[in-house]
């Protein structure tokens, strides 16, 4: 029943036959017969099917919530007695908005420090894509914003507050400055976000609060992308303070921007749920201690 209810969980996210069964590592066959069974076992119509999948009817809607609670248990359970054998061990999911990357290594080091029998990968997610992995049980826990829009039902651990800098070429003409106000980076040429990352979200606000709105000459969804873009001498970027003092080396110059001094609170979340698997509540416990411990923001 559980391998079925993994299986379901897999054809919801992916609203795929195909795409489910690679994910799986089964053949489709095997995939269609599993979900048949599982229709059979539970008496009910779980999935709309054509000559593809049309998504999922309502019994199926309400299933795939028990499926995932029955399957994060299942898992919790099954950690927590190689736990009780073993130690604290496993393979910790981490997934982190762009602009949160610097901050990573602050949980990562010292959690892996104090349990070398767990292994961490680290993915780069927008932050609905995070909520996302959350929830069909694909990450354990995710570090993202939490007050500029919903994060739904899920633990959630205030970590720090980024605030943000313009990113300059040394030699522009700004780059002499102490500080510089968001009117006056609203009128340079600027390469920002796209608006799929909160990150622009916010900025686009602060910058609609401050009248100074603006139309950036180049977006990137990748960080990478705009750090290179400035390094040309023509475009300026915004960026967190903590993200921008790690990267912005050598011919970049980081300016703080104030009127307003403004800012958004970053957090761990994981899903809402007790117990938390052993993994998940050792990180929860760390960041606890983070978010508690009395230090300037990253």
């Amino acid at each position: 029943m559980i391998e079925k209810l993994d299986m379901f969980i897999t054809l919801a996210r992916e609203q795929h036959f195909g795409h489910a069964a690679e994910a799986c590592g089964v053949s489709q066959p095997a995939l269609s017969a599993s979900i048949k069974q599982l229709e059979e076992q539970l008496g009910v119509l779980l999935v709309l099917r054509g000559s593809r999948f049309q998504g999922l009817t309502p019994e199926g809607v309400r299933v795939l919530e028990w499926a995932r609670r029955l399957v994060g248990d299942a898992r919790t359970m099954q950690q927590e007695l190689e736990t009780m054998r073993h130690g604290l061990s496993g393979h910790l999911k981490v997934a982190a908005i762009p602009t949160a990357l610097s901050y990573v290594p602050a949980l990562t080091a010292p959690f892996v420090a104090s349990n070398p029998g767990v292994t961490v990968s680290v993915l780069s997610r927008s932050s609905s894509e995070i909520l996302s992995l959350l929830e069909n049980l694909e990450v354990d826990v995710g570090i993202t914003y939490l007050d500029n829009e919903p994060v739904g039902k899920v633990t959630q651990i205030p970590l720090y507050r980024e605030t943000y800098c313009l990113v300059t070429g040394a030699d522009t003409e700004q780059a002499a400055s102490k500080r510089i106000t968001w009117q006056d980076v609203s009128r340079l040429p600027l390469c920002l976000l796209t608006k799929d990352m909160q990150n622009r979200r916010i900025l686009d606000g602060i910058l609609s609060d401050a009248s100074a709105d603006v139309a950036p000459t180049l977006e990137s969804d990748s960080i990478v992308t705009l750090f290179a873009h400035v390094q040309t001498g023509l475009w300026s970027t915004i960026m967190p303070e903590s993200l921008a003092t790690t990267f912005a080396i050598g011919t970049l110059k980081t300016i703080p921007i104030v009127d307003p001094v403004a800012g958004a609170r970053v957090g761990l979340v994981a899903t809402h749920r007790e117990p938390h698997a052993p993994l998940i509540s050792a990180v929860l416990r760390l960041a606890r201690h983070l978010s508690k411990t009395d230090k300037p923001e990253p």
